[in-house]
């Protein structure tokens, strides 16, 4: 069985969240905050540092990773429990541009993700990012069928109707509903047996998006 290093850190993360959703408290969490910190926070971490370097070498342009808080923000959510039950990392490239790609990877017991888009489009940015589907839908339908990762609803909801001043019989409709765009997949285990493991697995996601994020910075770029 080929190993990285960081099957430990996918077993163990595993094992800690299926505890924490039976347990999400803080009283539940403090004692075993060292554990967490130790066993699953430094080592993602070194993760997220380590594809950050394979991402901006293959991508030609730099990628900063994130790693998110286990501490949840609970000021406006209905959901009160205080601690987010599940590995989630991001790489997005540095500076103010809305279109920068931001590429994912999350783990949580029996569901491991990664996926890629671009977030958080209003006023003029999305009204570009509008245009650029209507001039260029069929070339991102193509792009993003090649990366064998399916649309996803994550983000704020869509609009309901098309939106001006585009037809309400546009061949992407849907696409020209959304605010923003977001891709996934869902990784299999099989990642366990094959050379590299996880580090070789989360690359070869983040290769097959390629191929989006080069249209998207011909068009979408911020001088374009």
């Amino acid at each position: 069985m080929a190993q990285d290093g960081f099957t430990q850190l996918i077993d163990d993360s595993n094992a800690f969240f299926a505890q924490l959703k039976q347990n999400n408290t803080k009283d539940w969490f403090n004692p075993r905050k060292d554990h967490y910190n130790a066993n699953i926070k430094k080592p993602a971490e070194f993760l997220a540092d380590l594809l950050a370097e394979d991402f901006s070498r293959i991508a030609g342009t730099t990628f900063q990773p994130k790693l998110f808080r286990i501490y949840r923000d609970v000021r406006f959510s209905k959901d009160k429990t205080p601690l987010n039950a599940h590995l989630h990392m991001m790489w997005r490239q540095p500076g103010d541009n809305p279109f920068a790609p931001v590429f994912f990877f999350g783990s949580e017991p029996g569901i491991m993700t990664a996926g890629f888009g671009i977030m958080g489009l209003k006023g003029e940015t999305l009204a570009r990012f509008r245009a650029f589907i209507d001039r260029h839908g069929s070339d991102l339908e193509e792009a993003v069928r090649r990366t064998e990762m399916d649309w996803s609803d994550w983000g704020p909801p869509p609009l309901k109707r098309v939106p001006a001043p585009y037809d309400t019989a546009h061949p992407r409709a849907e696409l020209l509903k959304k605010k923003g765009m977001t891709i996934s997949t869902r990784m299999e285990d099989s990642w366990r047996d094959e050379n590299g493991g996880l580090v070789a697995a989360i690359r070869d996601q983040f290769e097959k998006t390629l191929p989006v994020q080069r249209l998207i910075r011909d068009h979408l770029s911020v001088d374009a």
